[in-house]
């Protein structure tokens, strides 16, 4: 027989429950602090980064291994999200544009190793940036659909720059969390718009789901260390296939070339930017970044 509970995996349950993967690197590497799984869809990486930050500021840990993963482009995935009309039927990622009609799957994963200052000096690590503030909200309106004035998510901004002891003038660079949806990319820019005020218009915002896809759960994890890595390169990543300018959608989304990045405020000596995430369920996680002295 090829059915039936009998042909059931004993593995089943192992392969599929969302701590897995946080539990295999525990054992793997012999890690006894807190250990735990993130699950906020899009945002989970970006959650998880900044927990992870929050334990270590308050003490709980020196030292915390974090990030995302996801291997969902499988037939289920596929169809399930096609049946939502989520993704898009061209099989082009093109964030901000006119003709954006949905989001391409992508999958891989992003871990990034945080630790106290103190920690870092101590042992004479290379310290490649830092996770200067972050701040989480709800939009507490549809599973699936994005606040549309873009208020919740504008608010997790705004929290994470106040925990960062920032304002909007500081902001060099925005990684977007944008997907390629009509719908969260008209929030993302009116939230962007509510944060940030006149300096939105003077920051370059880009998505990098434009080149590599929409990696789920590894997206904000990826995202931040593409962040990083644009910072420490004084770039900023283009947002590719972006050809038709949306009139509603009026910011600088850094179309289609890269572009170097200069310091827009005094950051405390920094580059900084900011890296969103907004997921299914109404999950916002904003985290800011820095590199420099």
């Amino acid at each position: 027989r090829d059915r039936g509970p009998e042909r059931v995996s004993p593995l089943a349950i192992p392969l599929i429950m969302g701590n897995a993967a946080a539990g295999l690197v525990a054992m793997r590497h012999g890690l006894r602090g807190p250990v735990f799984g993130v699950m906020s869809a899009c945002a989970s990486g970006t959650h998880a980064i900044g927990e992870a930050a929050r334990m270590i500021r308050c003490g709980e840990a020196q030292a915390v291994v974090t990030g995302g993963a996801e291997a969902t482009l499988t037939p289920l995935a596929k169809a399930a999200f096609g049946a939502m009309d989520a993704t898009s039927p061209t099989g082009i990622s093109r964030p901000f544009d006119a003709r954006r009609d949905g989001f391409v799957m992508g999958e891989g994963a992003g871990v990034l190793v945080l630790e106290s200052e103190r920690l870092a000096t101590e042992r004479g690590a290379h310290v490649l940036g830092e996770v200067l503030g972050y701040a989480s909200t709800a939009d507490a309106h549809h599973l699936t659909a994005p606040e549309p004035t873009g208020r919740p998510a504008a608010t997790a901004i705004s929290r994470a720059l106040k925990n960062a002891a920032l304002t909007p003038e500081d902001i060099d660079y925005v990684n977007a969390h944008g997907t390629s949806t009509p719908l969260n990319d008209a929030a993302e820019t009116s939230a962007i718009k509510l944060a940030l005020g006149e300096c939105a218009y003077g920051v370059p915002i880009s998505s990098t789901k434009s080149a590599i896809g929409h990696l789920l759960g590894a997206a904000g994890a990826v995202e931040a260390i593409a962040t990083i890595l644009a910072l420490t390169d004084r770039v900023a990543p283009p947002t590719l296939n972006y050809e038709d300018p949306d009139p509603e959608l009026d910011l600088d989304y850094v179309p289609d070339r890269p572009r170097a990045l200069k310091r827009n405020g005094n950051g405390h000596g920094r580059l900084v930017a900011l890296s969103n995430s907004f997921g299914f369920g109404g999950h916002n996680a904003v985290v800011c970044l820095g590199v420099g002295s």
